[in-house]
């Protein structure tokens, strides 16, 4: 037996079987596109709580991040932080165009 092979003491799945899908009930969602990107936010719940999903997808590619509900409060912080310092802070030169 392989390492990968094991029952799990945490009573996860063995490596390669597919999770039991989980019931996620949205609460809301919005789409906001910035330049060639679209961007989807929803907020969600599930057994285990609440959490802001963020999907990015350029051109068919999707990349996404999982926020708790926990974390919301310093991510919006750290955020209203990066949006304050990159209006203070004058541009070097003018963005690259996007390909």
């Amino acid at each position: 037996m392989i390492s990968n092979e094991r029952p799990s003491p945490y009573g996860r799945a063995p490596y390669g079987q597919p999770r039991a899908p989980v019931q996620e009930d949205t609460l809301k969602s919005a789409t906001i596109q910035i330049e060639r990107k679209t961007f989807v936010f929803t907020l969600k719940e599930n057994p285990r709580g609440r959490f802001l999903r963020i999907t990015e997808d350029v051109g068919g590619r999707r990349d996404t991040i999982i926020i708790p509900s926990t974390g919301l409060e310093d991510f919006k912080k750290l955020l209203e932080d990066m949006v304050k310092t990159s209006n203070e802070i004058p541009q070097k030169s003018s963005p690259p165009e996007m390909t």
